[in-house]
């Protein structure tokens, strides 16, 4: 017989490049949607992190191959020291996303660092992880995987809005959950903070004074991705590849910079909602701090934006990485091929034992 209750850390580490973000959860099936968030904590990355992970995805294998050592290594220090800061015991696993550094599904390819069966060992706990590669091996985009925590702990909302260093959708169509990447968020915002030594536009207050470039929205809107049809998804080679060589064209300040995507931000949002003013949208990520972002996307939509206490906003998908590590503990579906686009539904990741 399965056990229903579970003690669980859920780490996550987005392309926004915040920090670690973790959380210390019970989760009971016999009532999910019932969850609670005892704990939980950002460790912003160090200066040294920071330009470690920036420059990943240009790595040489055996390059990665260190990273990879160095950052799991890395990363069991880091939950080491939330346990014992918390005096966390009884522990079923430890959840964990890894830090992406290469994502293209298109050629098979997704791959996280920081999920190397070490973690398991250097922490003394179960670990799961490396939740993406089996939906790409099996066809899917790897991506995205918090849909099915949207379905189980927050099926209240009409839609599921996450905008951390990308914007992305969850939402219920004929019992189905349909969910993709919308568009770049803080993966552009924050590279432009922090060429003036910033590490993010304080309530896209910089963005407030700037002027829309007419010519660099209506070409960021162009952009082919958003003619693409669901299951789709975003990588950091994206932006790198069209989003930055095409803002940097135009020579621009950087509070144009940020009001011009913050518009472009808002009408891609905007366009994947058909609304009313009944309809709830649940927003969480960093991005729902930027109150100039918010608004801009009011400005848009009459559908109701719901902004839940600081914790959902936060550590939403590290709590959801901790439920789909336990639905894989338990030999459940985790991965919907709705959402990814894989031949089927899938309980994904690996299982590590100390």
């Amino acid at each position: 017989m399965k056990k229903n209750e579970y003690r669980l850390l859920g780490i996550m580490s987005g392309t926004s490049l915040d920090g670690v973000d973790l959380v210390f959860t019970e989760l009971n099936f016999s009532n999910a949607s019932n969850f609670k968030i005892i704990y939980s904590e950002t460790v912003p990355y160090s200066e040294k992190w920071l330009n470690r992970l920036k420059n990943s995805s240009r790595l040489e294998p055996a390059e990665l191959n260190e990273l990879d050592q160095d950052y799991t290594k890395y990363l069991s220090e880091v939950i080491l020291k939330f346990i014992a800061k918390y005096e966390i015991d009884l522990l079923d696993a430890i959840c964990s996303h890894g830090h992406t550094v290469k994502h293209r599904p298109d050629k098979g390819l997704t791959f996280q660092i920081g999920n190397l069966p070490k973690l398991s060992s250097l922490t003394g706990v179960p670990v799961v992880c490396d939740f993406r590669v089996q939906d790409v091996e099996l066809g899917g985009q790897g991506a995205p995987l918090v849909p099915i925590g949207d379905r189980i702990l927050f099926s209240n909302y009409k839609y599921c809005i996450n905008l951390g260093g990308f914007a992305n959708i969850s939402e219920e169509v004929e019992g189905q959950r349909i969910a993709y990447d919308i568009c770049a968020v803080n993966t552009v915002l924050n590279h432009y903070m922090r060429s003036l030594g910033k590490d993010f536009d304080e309530d896209g207050n910089l963005a407030r004074t700037g002027k829309v470039n007419v010519d660099l929205f209506d070409e960021l809107n162009a952009l082919k991705y958003f003619q693409k049809t669901p299951p789709k998804s975003l990588g950091i080679e994206w932006v790198d590849k069209y989003v930055l060589p095409l803002i940097d064209s135009y020579s621009l300040p950087v509070p144009d910079i940020l009001r011009t995507f913050i518009e472009h931000i808002a009408v891609q949002i905007a366009a994947c909602l058909e609304t009313s003013s009944a309809s709830e949208i649940l927003l969480t990520g960093g991005g729902t701090f930027n109150s100039f972002l918010i608004e801009r996307l009011k400005s848009y939509s009459d559908g109701e934006f719901v902004i839940p206490k600081k914790e959902i906003i936060d550590f939403k998908e590290a709590l959801i990485f901790a439920l789909l590590g336990a639905l894989k503990l338990r030999g459940e579906i985790n991965v919907l091929s709705s959402v990814t686009g894989a031949k089927m539904d899938h309980s994904s990741g690996r299982i590590y034992e100390p």
